[in-house]
């Protein structure tokens, strides 16, 4: 797996926003909807997980995938401020993606991707956000099915996010900028 777009230096550099060419509004939905083949007409749902402990990053993800990234597909999200939140929601069912961030503390999204994948009977996809390239192996080690850079565009989370919602099979990376 290879992270994407530019690396992010400083750690203050993830809460910038993303370069973005839709905005939605940042919303907090129900979990327990499991809805990912669902249809509203010709629509998909799904229902995405924002995990950061850095509300910017959280806000930033959210406003950079809009609430329909593509016509065919509209995305709910569910914030979370820590990896408890992120185990609880995942466990109780109706998440269809965890966007999980790399650079969260005091749980980092890349051991909380990694327990996901053991610790749940049926965990969703995981994209992670990381800060810099030399992160990648800690990324394939996490079992992460997506990674992307955290200063990559909104075109290219958009597109990881919906690769992975189309299930796309292999590693899932942003195109590098």
């Amino acid at each position: 797996m290879t992270p994407v777009g530019e690396s992010a230096g400083a750690a203050a550099d993830y809460d910038q926003p993303m370069a973005s060419h839709s905005h939605g509004e940042a919303t907090e939905a129900s979990a327990g909807s499991d809805h990912a083949a669902g249809r509203r007409g010709s629509v998909r749902s799904a229902t995405v997980i924002v995990y950061s402990s850095h509300p910017a990053t959280r806000a930033r993800v959210i406003n950079a995938l809009g609430h329909h990234p593509t016509p065919d597909l509209a995305l709910e999200f569910v914030e979370a401020a820590t990896g408890d939140e992120v185990i609880a929601r995942c466990d109780a069912g109706g998440i269809d993606l965890a966007v999980l961030d790399g650079e969260a503390a005091p749980t980092g999204g890349m051991g909380l991707a990694r327990q996901l994948k053991d610790e749940l009977e049926q965990p969703p996809p995981v994209l992670l956000l990381i800060a810099r390239r030399d992160d990648a192996w800690l990324a394939t080690w996490s079992r992460a099915e997506g990674v992307v850079a955290h200063r990559a565009d909104a075109v290219a989370v958009a597109q990881a996010v919906t690769a992975l919602l189309g299930g796309v099979s292999g590693p899932v990376a942003a195109p590098a900028g």
